[in-house]
This record gives C-alpha cells, structure tokens and sequence, in this order.
C-alpha cells in the first residue's frame, strides 16, 4: 500500500510541475515564430524542387502556445497533436507535396488539411532546409560517427551575392575629358553602382569604370557602350555568384580522426539511430573487419548526394538497387538504415535547440505516434 501512496504522490508531483511548467509559458504570434523559425535555419538553403514553409494557415490573427514535432504527419499522429491541442505542426516532411486539385474526404492528405482548418492548426514543413543546416539533421545524423570532422558533400549557396547586383562590367575610359559624361549617363541607369580607379596600360595611365548592375541593367549599360564605342576600350563583363558555405549544404563528407572496422561503425550507427537491424552491403573486396576512415552520408534518401563521392562507407536512409550495386563496384560499403529512420532522431535535438533559440516562451512538443511505415519482422 505505502508503494502505491509513493507512486501516487510522484505522479502527483509531476502533474503539478508540467502544469507550472505550462503555465509559464506565453503566445507567439505565428507570423513572429514564422519569423523565428526561419532565423533558425532559413528555408532559402532548402532544395528548389521542395514544398517547404507555411503549407496550411488557420485565419489570421493566429497565436501557437504548444508546437508539435514530428517527421511524417499521417492522420494517426494529426489525432495526437489535436488531443495534445497543438496550434502549429512542424512536419519535418511536408505532407502535401504534389499540387491537390480539390480538397474532400477521400485521401488521407486531403483530410489533413480538413481537420488542420477545423480545428485552427498550421502546418509548416522545413525538410531539405533542416538538411542543408549546419545544425541541421545531417550534423545530427554524423554524431552517431565518433569524433571526426565533417563538410557537406554539396555546399548550399549564400541566400544573396556579398555585393549588390548580378554581374559586374569593367572598362577603361580612353580620354579624361569623356569621364564625367560616362558616369553622368551609367549613373542615370537604374539598378547601376559605379566606382572608379586609376590602372596603367601599356604604359599610359587610364580611369578605369567598375560597375556593379542588376540582370535588367546590364542590357541597357551593354546598349549604352555599343552605341558609344569611342569613349572606352577593353571590356569586361563578369558574372556575380553567390559564395558557397563552408558548413551549410546537403550531406556530410565525414573523415574520423580513427579509423574503426566496419563492424564497429554499424554498432556505433544502430546504437545511436536506436536500431536494432540496418541492411548492409559489403563493397567488393571488403569484410566487417575492414577499416572505416572516410564516411559519407545523406539522411533519408542518399542517391543523387552520395553518387560520385569517394568514400569507405556511404550511410543513408535508402538507395536504389543500382545505385547500390555501383557503390559496391567500388569497393564502398552501403548501410541503408529505411528513410525516416535516418531522420526522426534529430526531433530531439531539434527541440532543445528551438527552445532555446525561442527563449522558453511556448511549450514544444515530440510526437509518440509518428514512426517509420517498414520494421522488420
């Protein structure tokens, strides 16, 4: 009996906690977490053939107290966040993917959407954005390694170029007294950044334009100069990039500071995606005592990022049958570990990051529902 008052009076105390706990906890605006959210890991790093963001809004105005996490938003885990009375689903894959023409009570992703409206849920998807991460669920997915060091196999791009517009155009001016008409006509274009420096040519000192315009200006500056050919010489026109990121980008290229048998790295992996079976390939020529150095991974399916990178071991959710058979010609082993499997164990790390970085003001909650379709048997 005093076994049972104990458990009781524990229970009790916990209520009361995550009570307080709740309590404590105030409203966002949904467009101010929108906000925040994207501070997080912007969903410009994200792939152009994903549907990611803001995919179903409850009419405005919208406040989240309790966000829900989970990886796969199937009409199991939708009941679960609406009896946990989520405001906001955060679905790691976007549930509507493909355009919907109408939206009744036949497929299970339409009755998503039906049942997010009725009960006033957003619903919001990151995916390939929370990929690209430096925080993200690929970094996540490379603690499971041992300590090595990692860079993404394909580096995202800066959302914006360092300097302004989309190509530069260099070229000197032939005589001095042409200068102030050349700049006074550039200057009208708009769009149009002009800067000027002294270069020697040929042994003759010449003012030499560097300018600095959008993809519109420039036709109307290379319109400017062919109609005025007399007043410069010795053009060029350069293209701007956007700078790659050194630590944001899809995949990991993770080189351990050890190296460790094969069979060591499927324990460390099984061990920290919780695992109690991975499927493996053995690259030919290579046992489980073979050594491990160099690993690259993609979480959820790896295909097109790990084709073509020279590694040991290439670690991923899932690959194609052929895909699989040309890794292994190389002698690089494959470990498929099912998609979801590769992902879902990142929503924890995720939460304790969000709370921090929303500073504590909603509750966030992980899903128990969600899970991975396959298992084996």
């Amino acid at each position: 009996m005093l076994s049972s008052r104990v458990r009781l009076v524990t229970t009790t105390a916990r209520l009361v906690h995550s009570l307080i706990y709740s309590s404590s906890r105030s409203f966002m605006d949904l467009k101010a977490l929108l906000s925040s959210l994207n501070d997080f890991a912007s969903l410009s790093f994200a792939e152009s053939w994903d549907n990611v963001g803001l995919l179903v809004e409850p009419s405005p105005p919208h406040t989240v107290n309790t966000l829900f996490l989970t990886n796969d938003l199937t009409e199991e885990v939708m009941e679960e966040a609406l009896q946990k009375k989520a405001d906001l689903i955060l679905s790691y894959h976007p549930p509507i993917f493909q355009p919907m023409k109408r939206i009744t009570w036949k497929t299970w992703k339409e009755r998503l959407v039906i049942r997010a409206l009725e009960n006033r849920v957003g619903i919001y998807s990151p995916h390939t954005a929370y990929d690209a991460a430096p925080q993200g669920v690929n970094s996540w997915l490379a603690k499971g390694l041992g300590v090595c060091t990692s860079r993404p196999i394909h580096p995202s791009k800066a959302p914006d170029c360092p300097t302004e517009g989309t190509h530069r155009v260099e070229f000197s001016v032939t005589h001095t007294q042409d200068l102030d008409k050349v700049i006074s006509a550039l200057k009208e274009i708009a769009g149009v950044s002009v800067t000027s420096f002294s270069a020697r040519t040929d042994d003759e000192e010449q003012t030499r334009l560097s300018l600095n315009c959008t993809q519109q200006a420039l036709m109307q500056v290379v319109a400017f100069l062919s109609q005025n050919r007399q007043f410069y010489q010795k053009t060029e026109i350069l293209s701007l990039e956007k700078p790659l990121l050194l630590y944001t980008g899809m995949g990991r290229l993770c080189t351990l500071d050890e190296s460790v048998s094969l069979e060591t790295m499927i324990e460390r992996i099984k061990s920290h995606l919780k695992l109690s079976h991975v499927r493996l390939a053995l690259g030919i020529g290579k046992t489980l005592e073979s050594p491990v150095k160099v690993v690259a991974l993609c979480a959820g399916s790896g295909s097109s990022v790990l084709q073509g990178t020279d590694a040991d071991l290439y670690l991923t959710g899932e690959m194609s049958h052929h895909d699989v058979l040309d890794a292994a010609s190389q002698g690089i082993s494959v470990i498929l570990c099912e998609h979801s499997n590769t992902e879902r164990g990142f929503l924890s790390d995720l939460r304790d990051m969000l709370d921090a970085h929303l500073e504590n003001k909603i509750n966030i909650i992980l899903s128990e529902t969600d899970r991975d379709p396959l298992h084996v048997i």
